[in-house]
Formats: C-alpha cells, sequence, structure tokens
C-alpha cells in the first residue's frame, strides 16, 4: 500500500523523489518487521485483557503433564495477534500487485480460521480435544489444494489471466502439461540435481507441505515459547532464500531458479518475524498467553507455502528439522501403541509421552531446559540450510 502511494506521489511532483527508498525491498522488510513488532507489543496487553474478560482460557488434558496443570486457564487463541499484526504490516509494506504474498496471506488466514474454529470448540464447549482430526484435515486439505494448484501454474507465469488460461489448457489438454524445470523438486547441496514432478506430483507435493508443515508446527506447540522462535528463525532463513530466488542476479550467480516476483516474499517473512517476537515478549515463560491452533496452524502453513514457491521443501525440513521430530514423535508413538495392543493385547510406548518435548520433560529436563535447547538447535539447522546457497 505505501509502495503505491509512494509511487503516486513521485509521479505529482520531483519533490518526493526521496520516496525511491520504497522501491527497495530489503528496506520495506525492515520496516515490515519493525511495524509488525510494535504493533504486536502495543496491541498485546489490550488482546490478552480481551481475551482474559471473555474467559477464553487453556483447558488442560487429563492425561497431560502435572506440572501443566498450573498453566489452566491461562489465556489462549493469542495467535490473533500474530496474524493481526502480520496481515496489517504486510499489507504496508509489500507490492500489492505481488501474487506470491496474496496466496501467502490467504493461506495463512484460511488455516487461522480453522485454527480458530478449533480453539473456540475447546475454550467455549470446554472441550480439551477441540475440532475432531477428520473435520480439521477436510478444511486442511481444501485450503491446500486450492493452493496447491494456482502454485503449480503461477509458479512460471507472473499473469492471473495467463495462469487461469494454462489451467484450462491443461484439462483440455487430458490433463498432460509439461512443467518447467524450475518447478521440480530440487536437492540442496547438488547445482543441477533436480526432479520433474509434472502436474499432479507438483500438487501432491504442494499439499504435502503445506498441511504437513502446519500440522507440524502445531504438534510443536506445547510448551512456553517452544514453537514460536523457531518459526521466526525458519520464517527469517526463507526469507533470505525468497530474496534470492526472486532476484535475477543472485539466482543465477547462486545457480537458484529465478522465479519473478518471489523477492516480495521477504516482506511477508520479515513481518512474521517481528510479530513472531512480538508475540514472544509475552508468551516466553511463564507464559502470559498461549499462541492456540488459531496461531501455530497459520503460521505453519505459511511456513509450507513460502518454502514450496521459493523451491525449497527439503531445506524447510532441514531448518524446521524440530518440528519433523516433533510431528515423527506422534505418529510412531501412535502406531507402535495400536501395534502393540493388536499384537500383544496391550499398547505400549516408545516415548514417555508425545509429543518429544513431553518425553524430555518426563526425562527430568526443566521446561526452559526443554525450549531454549530446541531453539539452539533449530538455530544450528537453519546455519545447515542457509549454507545450501553457497554449498551447490
Amino acid at each position: 500500500m505505501l509502495l503505491s502511494l509512494s509511487i503516486w506521489l513521485q509521479s505529482l511532483s520531483p519533490e518526493f523523489g526521496f520516496l525511491r527508498v520504497f522501491q527497495y525491498i530489503t528496506f520495506r522488510a525492515v520496516m515490515a518487521a519493525m511495524t509488525a513488532l510494535l504493533i504486536g507489543i502495543g496491541a498485546g496487553p489490550w488482546v490478552i485483557r480481551r481475551l482474559t474478560e471473555l474467559k477464553i482460557g487453556q483447558p488442560v488434558r487429563d492425561y497431560a503433564m502435572q506440572t501443566h496443570l498450573v498453566k489452566s486457564g491461562t489465556p489462549t487463541m493469542g495467535g490473533v495477534l500474530i496474524l493481526i499484526s502480520i496481515a496489517i504490516s504486510t499489507l504496508l509494506w509489500f507490492d500489492l500487485a505481488n501474487r506470491f504474498v496474496w496466496i501467502v496471506l490467504i493461506v495463512t488466514l484460511g488455516f487461522g480460521m480453522i485454527g480458530w474454529a478449533d480453539d473456540w470448540r475447546k475454550v467455549v464447549r470446554k472441550d480439551p480435544e477441540g475440532m475432531r482430526s477428520r473435520e480439521k484435515y477436510f478444511w486442511q486439505s481444501v485450503i491446500g489444494l486450492i493452493a496447491a494448484v494456482y502454485l503449480v501454474f503461477s509458479i512460471s507465469e507472473s499473469s492471473n489471466l495467463r495462469v487461469v488460461e494454462l489451467f484450462f489448457n491443461w484439462v483440455v489438454s487430458g490433463f498432460d502439461v509439461d512443467l518447467p524445470p524450475k518447478a521440480g523438486l530440487l536437492v540442496p547441496f547438488f547445482k543441477e540435481v533436480s526432479y520433474p514432478l509434472g502436474v499432479f506430483g507438483f500438487v501432491i507435493l504442494t499439499y504435502l507441505v503445506i498441511v504437513g508443515a502446519s500440522n507440524a508446527v502445531n504438534l510443536t506447540d506445547g510448551l512456553d515459547g517452544l514453537a514460536i522462535m523457531p518459526v521466526v528463525m525458519v520464517g527469517s532463513a526463507l526469507g533470505v532464500f525468497a530474496y534470492v530466488t526472486g532476484s535475477a542476479v543472485y539466482s543465477r550467480y547462486l545457480l537458484f531458479p529465478y522465479i519473478p516476483g518471489a523477492g516480495e516474499l521477504l516482506i511477508f517473512c520479515a513481518a512474521m518475524a517481528g510479530a513472531g517476537l512480538a508475540f514472544l515478549w509475552f508468551n516466553t515463560y511463564p507464559a502470559q498467553v498461549f499462541m492456540g491452533d488459531v496461531g501455530a496452524l497459520a503460521l505453519g502453513g505459511a511456513l509450507g507455502t513460502i518454502a514450496i514457491i521459493v523451491r525449497q521443501e527439503i531445506v524447510l525440513a532441514i531448518m524446521g528439522g524440530v518440528f519433523v521430530v516433533e510431528a515423527l514423535s506422534v505418529m510412531v508413538q501412535v502406531m507402535y501403541f495400536k501395534y502393540t495392543k493388536k499384537r500383544f493385547g496391550e499398547g505400549r510406548r516408545i516415548l514417555k509421552m508425545a509429543p518429544l518435548h513431553h518425553h524430555f520433560e518426563k526425562s527430568g529436563w526443566k521446561e526452559t531446559q526443554v525450549v531454549v535447547r530446541f531453539w539452539i538447535i533449530t538455530m544450528l539447522l537453519c546455519l545447515v540450510g542457509l549454507s545450501t546457497l553457497k554449498l551447490r
């Protein structure tokens, strides 16, 4: 919005020439981060008071850690603060004509609405389980598939009309359209290794990454500050990839596919980082507010969508290793429990408690130890991911 305003003012008079600084993505990214941070910190106390007045308190499951019982009643659904900060800051600073930022915003807010419904059932209906898994996955799948079908054609085209045209051509041709090499699955640490996916392969991969990332972040969000800081770090790193991928010069030098318009995602990533740090101000131990599914599902979906656009799905799995391991710990625990119950008549567990962060708590780690150590691991994994920029 401010970019369009600055261009209009420059067209009126040369006295507004200093507003050319708004055309630099790096400047707008810094301002987006600052804007989101200030909005989050400024509105945080009011949001927490409102959530408290509405008695939107976090219910604690009967089988939860005993040390977490004191958290019962802490305001949840604080993810709305993150989403508001991201949305306002992004809309102020990004190029309104950019298609990629719009699709990321739509996915983020769409998953946020799913999380809102889930949290609402928990706090209003007093149901600790919230929205049932089947219903939640259905709506996640709807949004994920819509985004996937759009992105499969928009990666190579800058015009929405051209995207629609390609979609209809794909249908008329009997679902037989070749995608450009930059739409393939890129393998990090190798210069020219990529695997062609085809339209269906791209759609399936996109769906799995978006929905998988959303649920992985949601499963990680179980301790004060545990999920939000890794989201900030991974999102910031993806912003670097977006800047490189959207630059014809840097992408050519670093042997990355050039995707026009992808650089504008740096604005969204910066806003997400600023909003995340603002939320951490209130979410650090002992938390004054919890993110809730409204924030976790939305942020995970955003990370997955950005990774798809900049063609760094594998790098996302590396940098978000904490999210991946947390999700796998739940899957393995559930499958092993069901298998042993069917085989031996009694369900057995591999971990003391899933997700993985609860296992470490059960093993004697303090909550703050688990959180900070997971932060350090994420920082190391992000550095590994960023190293793929040059080590190719």
